[in-house]
């Protein structure tokens, strides 16, 4: 290829929205390359036409190989969820970009949009979009025909998100464009054009958990209240597992979810595993992720039966190893990617002195905290200190890694 390919973008009102320029790149090119809707607004082209089909990698290819004069039609703006940051990686393009479905959407809305979030659920999975976008004032949706603006409303109200109103833009730039103003009910069970990209805007408060959520507040079983990992442990296990808005984190044994659920509030990006072997823990565990917004991936099983079809961790976090903990630990120590932690609670000398054998055994570092924790507690007009149990807080982590962050009690 000796002349760089011009990837152009083109809306919804066709070749009628585009620079005489465009045209006239377009009109003395041999090769037009498009999806069958871009295609289809020029019937009176001289070329050869290709329709985008397959992989991306199998069009740059013939794009590389190609010595016509040749150019690419992409929607609206080629490097915004478009096939241009792709193509100008891999063949000389020049990048012509027409208003992105997000910045018609915004001026259609009459509000400004460089403080939007913006995430796409569109081809892709919903899981996770709860934490992403909680708190946040304006999100930017782009949306296909399965994740449609209703399916959208209906994730919503399973996870309590009623502070947000939806705007949805439909067939922008085109004949049949329609706009409107949406509660999530109403969007839940009105019928929406395929192409369409929705702005949900919060219009009251979001609920605010800080780290270090009360015990209280999450569903506990009963009558055995206390089956969970207690605020001050959590938020001490939570810093030793040092995670990032990406991690992706097992919580096994979650019980009621407490430390799932914040570690899913600190890695927005990333995502969550969790294993549970009583079904009622588990039940709870799932009404407490919608709680507190944080859309986990928690299955019914004993560890370490589940963990088979979970990602490979970058941090995980064992509360309980119901009497499977040498096999347990040998997977998660196979399984935890470089630069990853474990963390377990041991709240006895012997399951403290095992896991340690068995993680050495595996070759890694290993430290150890002793928690020794005391709540006031009222008595009288005066106030006395209630200690909780003792426990040992295990760290774990690859002997090729440089701990740069152990605490040595100096």
């Amino acid at each position: 290829m000796e002349q760089p390919v011009k990837v152009i973008g083109i809306g919804d009102d066709g070749a009628s929205g585009l620079l005489p320029q465009y045209l006239n790149w377009i009109k003395e090119s041999s090769l037009l390359v498009g999806g069958e809707r871009q295609l289809a607004f020029f019937p009176d082209y001289k070329g050869e036409k290709l329709v985008i089909k397959g992989g991306l990698s199998e069009l740059a290819g013939k794009l590389r190989a190609e010595s016509r004069n040749t150019v690419v039609l992409a929607s609206g703006d080629p490097l915004f969820y478009g096939i241009g940051g792709y193509l100008a990686k891999q063949i000389k393009a020049e990048i012509y970009p027409q208003p992105s479905s997000l910045q018609l959407a915004f001026a259609r809305m009459g509000e400004s949009w460089q403080d939007a979030s913006i995430v796409s659920i569109h081809g892709r999975s919903m899981k996770g979009l709860a934490q992403r976008i909680d708190g946040h004032s304006k999100v930017a949706v782009l949306t296909d025909e399965v994740n449609s603006p209703g399916a959208l409303a209906a994730y919503l109200l399973e996870y309590g998100m009623t502070e947000y109103r939806a705007y949805v833009a439909e067939n922008l730039g085109g004949a049949d464009e329609r706009t409107g103003w949406y509660g999530l009910e109403e969007m839940q069970s009105a019928s929406f054009a395929p192409l369409n990209i929705v702005i949900l805007r919060r219009e009251g408060e979001s609920p605010v958990w800080p780290l270090g959520i009360p015990d209280e507040r999450f569903a506990q079983r009963k009558p055995d209240k206390g089956l969970i990992t207690k605020r001050e442990i959590r938020v001490l296990s939570l810093a030793q597992l040092q995670l990032n808005s990406k991690s992706v984190v097992w919580d096994i044994g979650t019980c009621t979810g407490s430390v799932a659920i914040e570690a899913g509030r600190i890695a927005r990006e990333g995502s969550i595993f969790a294993v549970e072997k009583n079904r009622d823990d588990l039940e709870n565990c799932l009404a407490n992720s919608r709680k507190f917004r944080v859309d986990l991936t928690a299955v019914h099983a004993k560890a370490p039966e589940g963990l088979d079809g979970f990602p490979d961790p970058d941090a995980v976090f064992i509360g309980g190893s119901g009497g499977e903990l040498r096999a347990l630990l040998h997977i998660c120590c196979s399984r935890l990617r470089r630069g990853g932690r474990i963390v377990m609670n041991a709240a006895t000398l012997e399951n403290m002195s095992e896991a340690m054998k068995a993680l050495k055994e595996e070759g890694m570092e290993v430290m150890v905290t002793l928690a020794q924790i005391s709540r006031s507690k009222p008595i009288l007009d005066m106030t006395r200190l209630e200690g909780l149990n003792p426990v040992f807080i295990i760290t774990a982590f690859r002997s090729s890694q440089e701990e740069e962050t152990a605490y040595d009690g100096s």
